[in-house]
């Protein structure tokens, strides 16, 4: 018995990097290759722990707004585009703990796979904040596909 239509939720996890490019290649062929497959383009802004910092972020008026609009715009320029017509596509926008939004959002949406590049676990924030793409490998409810830029 052919395997069809296992993925019918697919959040493809973006941080803009060259990386996330090669995996969101990944992201629309399963979502091709299953019919009635939903893709979410998940992008998490991370936020620093400490109230010294928050203080200086958030002092600029309607910072979340502009944050949005900001995703909004680079996901329809990049993304949009490339996504073939049969493909539902959201996309979704958080602020806070890279790995621990991630999981949440998979567990809430009840996605059958995340699709997230490898680079992007090792960029100078996420070293600073910890590797997510370690946590949400390891803690995830549904199978996670990390894929490594094609550059590497």
């Amino acid at each position: 018995m052919p395997y069809r239509n296992i993925f019918r939720k697919i959040i493809f996890c973006t941080d803009f990097n060259s990386d996330a490019m090669t995996a969101f290649h990944y992201a629309l062929n399963i979502a091709a290759g299953n019919e009635n497959t939903e893709l979410m383009i998940l992008h998490v802004i991370p936020e620093p722990d400490a109230q010294f910092w928050k203080s200086y972020i958030y002092e600029v008026e309607d910072v979340d707004a502009k944050a949005q609009h900001d995703i909004d715009e680079k996901i329809a320029k990049i993304y949009k585009p490339l996504i073939p017509d049969g493909i539902s596509c959201t996309s979704r926008f958080l602020i806070g703990n890279v790995g621990e939004e991630i999981l949440k959002t998979a567990h809430e949406e009840r996605a059958d796979l995340l699709v997230i590049g490898r680079g992007a676990g090792a960029n100078f924030i996420n070293r600073m904040l910890g590797n997510f793409t370690e946590k949400v490998v390891r803690k995830a409810d549904c199978p996670v596909l990390v894929v490594p830029d094609e550059a590497e």
